[in-house]
């Protein structure tokens, strides 16, 4: 009974599902997948191309732009606006008419912190992790 019922299984098998149309179906979705397969390689490989190209093109820009600012700035030290400027910075000295001060190292170093709006408040205490998460959540200030 059981190898009738086998013979019977391998018979419907190879006489109802593996015929002639059914083996190139299958055949035929084995090439598609293929192909679908093949195809997303290649976006996939284009798609990195076309990043490293985009990332190529903005350094080239970058470096365009570069070019252009020490061109400029080449332009800018041969004129005599420039040159004025970099004899008085070196040498110390001015044209005719102008005053020169010369201010001792400590008062240059303790000028800009005299010259500040709000001064430094060492009084109080930084706010509490509560209190900064308050502020951040509400907009306020507690």
């Amino acid at each position: 009974m059981k190898q009738r019922s086998f013979h019977r299984a391998m018979y419907r098998v190879k006489h109802d599902l593996l015929t002639l149309n059914n083996v190139i179906i299958g055949l035929a979705a084995i090439v598609a997948l293929g192909w679908v397969w093949g195809s997303l390689g290649v976006m996939q490989r284009n798609y990195t191309l076309q990043q490293t190209l985009n990332r190529k093109n903005q350094e080239l820009q970058l470096a365009n732009l570069e070019a252009q600012s020490l061109k400029l700035e080449q332009q800018y030290f041969k004129t005599e606006e420039y040159q004025e400027l970099a004899v008085h910075a070196r040498l110390g000295k001015g044209l005719p008419g102008e005053k020169v001060l010369i201010v001792p190292k400590q008062v240059e170093v303790d000028a800009p912190l005299l010259q500040t709006a709000n001064p430094p408040l060492t009084d109080a205490e930084p706010p509490t992790n509560f209190e900064q998460w308050m502020r951040f959540l509400f907009g306020r200030q507690l």
